[in-house]
């Protein structure tokens, strides 16, 4: 058994554990970074990058199919070869990964350990059957994974998780999609442009982050159309009958109905990766899921040399959240006990969908009534967006009446990825929609429709 004595434990080598064990080092301290599974994020194994890699694909199939309006029209029809789809996803993925894998193994050796780390006490680590770990501090960065219901659990290998999906050979015929937020939204519609038989079974209305009522409608309607989807489902069983799932739900008016798939693919959220850690072994406080007690300014665990960052912490589990949270964990635990409150950056959220879903600032449904203007636009007449025959969204944008500054937006339509980060910028910058209208916008693009709105919440302001 191999003993270390330590400044700081990072445990975790993802985006945020990476970006904690450099921070750290960076900041004088002597740093481990322990990892328990394979070397690669969970953005580029099986999250952001594969997602959009099958996203890319099944882009091309629509746009392919979407070609008649123009006045083009395409011979024959769009064949779409599953497995060449899937050999470019994981080929491309495996490219991504290979460069986090890289960069990490860049680490000297003596300052990686592998193996699963588990709590003996307070400061002591147990890292598989060969190391203890003593250090004065320590990052706990493992991630999150995600969550499966027993109902489905007893599917076995029909039940699977997005991290599934990129382990495909071929494309299926007939898939479930069990839960309607961004994931959910993301590889339904992907998999129904490929050609796959989608049905989407949501709850409480849900669709993807939106808060607010008639953005949340406006997208259930335009997802109507790409596959059959049901937001206020109540799946009543499932069971396996031989490759198949077998499932009864209760639709959106209450009608039963029966359903048999390939798989049920469930994106019921994610839970922060807790449970071999052995926390019980400390004195750290936890929360009923298993999660330590943490200031998520400081991101410290109560009282204790502990630091909690990324998707472990549930708070904001995006990459670039997951690698400021990194940079400020590790530097805590390299200063400690001198601890600064972390400056969080514009909230900003997408959904790589088509139309693509996007939330900057404050969401509609956190705003006290009456504090606030809303302007409005349609995508549907939008100059640019119709010349593209992309014209398929509305947006909210959020402005406070008492000092004219921007606050937030909540919208569903044409490059909503851009836009948000004009709108992020905006927000983190404190401008008023009077100053966001003094900026140029060219002609004709998109973010003419942005325009549009911040001059409806002029006018709702002069109105009041």
């Amino acid at each position: 058994m191999k003993t270390l004595h330590i400044d700081v434990a990072v445990i975790g080598s993802g985006s945020a554990g990476l970006s904690a064990f450099r921070a750290a080092k960076t900041a004088g301290a002597s740093v481990v970074l322990i990892e328990g599974g394979a070397y690669g994020t969970t953005c580029a194994r099986v999250g952001c990058m594969p997602s959009k890699l099958l996203i890319a694909a099944a882009e091309a199939a629509h746009a392919a199919r979407s070609t008649a309006p123009f006045g083009v029209h395409v011979d024959g029809t769009v064949r779409i070869d599953g497995r060449e789809v899937m050999a470019r996803v994981k080929g491309e993925r495996d490219r991504f990964v290979g460069f986090v894998v890289e960069s990490t193994e860049s680490i000297p050796a003596e300052e990686r350990l592998l193996g699963y780390a588990q709590f003996i006490d307070d400061n002591v680590l147990q890292v598989g059957d060969h190391t203890r770990v003593h250090a004065k501090r320590i990052v706990i960065a493992t991630g999150s994974s995600p969550y499966v219901p027993a109902m489905y659990r007893a599917l076995g290998d029909r039940a699977i998780v997005n991290d599934d999906v990129f382990a495909w050979d071929d494309l299926p015929r007939k898939v479930a999609v069990v839960g309607a937020g961004v994931i959910g939204l993301e590889l339904g519609q992907a998999l129904a442009w490929l050609g796959v038989d989608v049905t989407m079974l949501g709850a409480r209305g849900r669709v993807g982050p939106l808060s607010d009522p008639e953005i949340k409608a406006y997208a259930q309607n335009v997802f109507k159309d790409v596959f059959h989807f049901e937001p206020h489902a109540q799946v009543e069983a499932a069971t396996r009958e031989g490759d198949s799932v077998h499932l009864r739900y209760r639709d959106s008016a209450g009608v039963v109905r029966e359903d048999t798939f390939d798989y049920v693919l469930v994106t019921a959220g994610r839970r922060p990766n807790m449970d071999k850690l052995a926390l019980h072994n400390t004195s750290i406080e936890v929360d009923a899921r298993g999660v330590p007690v943490f200031d998520p300014l400081t991101l410290q665990a109560g009282k204790h040399p502990v630091f909690i960052a990324g998707d472990a912490n549930d708070v904001l589990p995006l990459l670039h959240e997951a690698a400021d949270e990194g940079r400020a964990a590790g530097e805590n635990a390299a200063r400690y006990p001198e601890v600064k409150a972390l400056v969080r950056r514009a909230p900003i959220s997408v959904g790589f969908s088509d139309p693509g879903i996007a939330m900057v600032g404050a969401r509609h449904a956190d705003l006290p009534e009456g504090s606030f203007a809303t302007g409005a636009v349609n995508f549907e007449d939008q100059g640019r967006s119709r010349v593209m025959w992309r014209n398929r969204g509305l947006m909210h944008v959020y402005v406070d009446r008492a000092t004219r500054r921007f606050v937030g937006a909540e919208w569903i339509g044409p490059d909503a990825e851009h836009i948000a980060h004009l709108l992020a910028w905006a927000l983190q910058m404190g401008l008023t929609v009077d100053a966001m209208l003094a900026m140029p916008f060219y002609h004709p693009v998109v973010e003419e429709g942005l325009r549009s709105a911040l001059r409806d919440a002029v006018a709702q302001l002069a109105a009041a």
